[in-house]
């Protein structure tokens, strides 16, 4: 999506034309540095009713810099339940709303999904204003692949619960799943969390951490996750935090996996050549080891 605009789109008009103006409206906020909230994202929080928020201290403070006044709404996991069947009252009614996380994108690991989703249903118009995320920029610099990936969020806190995630996720990648995969991170479990990756995982996976993203002292570290792990187990880590892990290397069949899919194949009518071939494709194995297992096979 990140392509130029069809022919003929105009980028002005706002979704549904010039006229329409959405009942809510998700609206990304800077992730560290205030200079990276967009225009129009500061004309929706002008123009709102109201503006949903996790945090009125944060937001408050936000708007307080931008010299905008505005009637805030906590809207957080604890109440959004509750708040969401009275907010989409209101927008039915004719109220507009702009839906705001205390940094970067609305609904990424933030509240908000419960609320899109009565909303979309009771018909009323949802736009966003996109602008800083956090995972998608740490992706970015990570020097890993940036297609395809899968953003997790953050682990389980507690150490079972994470060990569990971790093996799920591997997995996953025992099945075919490839990707560069995202999680966010709090400073004080980072330690923990790449030791669990790089003994759930492997040591060896290439991966990045990136923190205090757009602020001062932004880093990106790159290294192996035991690389990684290693480092922040005795060094500090601050501020808001992303791990990107690189994608799983293609896994190596077993013998027994190799030998059902020669047998496979054999049974398909392939001769030995073109069965080798297609085995070796498959399963990411040297050509001529599996071409000398054909044989033997074959000889058998």
């Amino acid at each position: 999506m990140g392509g130029d605009a069809a022919e003929g789109t105009r980028l002005s008009d706002p979704p549904g034309g010039p006229a329409a103006r959405p009942g809510l409206v998700l609206v990304a906020t800077p992730i560290g540095n205030l200079g990276d909230l967009a225009p129009r994202a500061l004309a929706a929080l002008r123009d709102a009713d109201a503006v949903l928020c996790e945090d009125s201290r944060v937001t408050g403070g936000l708007l307080a810099r931008q010299g905008v006044t505005a009637t805030m709404i906590p809207l957080h996991d604890h109440n959004e339940a509750a708040q969401a069947p009275r907010l989409v009252d209101r927008m039915v009614a004719g109220e507009h709303f702009a839906l705001v996380s205390d940094a970067g994108t609305p609904l990424v690991s933030d509240p908000g999904y419960r609320l899109v989703r009565a909303a979309i249903d009771a018909g009323v118009q949802v736009s966003a204003i996109p602008g800083p995320n956090a995972a998608v920029m740490a992706l970015s610099l990570s020097g890993l692949p940036p297609h395809p990936f899968l953003f997790l969020g953050f682990l389980p806190a507690r150490a079972g619960p994470r060990a569990t995630e971790v093996a799920r996720l591997r997995q996953l990648e025992r099945a075919g799943l490839a990707a560069t995969v995202v999680f966010y991170e709090a400073p004080h479990r980072l330690a923990e969390a790449l030791a669990a990756l790089a003994e759930g995982l492997s040591a060896s996976r290439p991966a990045a951490v990136a923190r205090e993203l757009t602020k001062r002292f932004e880093e990106v570290r790159r290294g192996t996750l035991g690389e990684l792990a290693g480092h922040y187990a005795t060094a500090e880590a601050r501020g808001e935090i992303c791990i990107v892990v690189g994608p799983a290397p293609i896994e190596e069949a077993g013998a027994d996996e190799l030998d059902a899919a020669l047998r496979a194949a054999f049974a398909a009518g392939l001769s030995l050549r073109d069965a080798a071939a297609s085995v070796a494709e498959a399963t990411g194995l040297k050509r001529r080891d599996v071409y000398r297992r054909a044989l033997e096979l074959g000889e058998g």
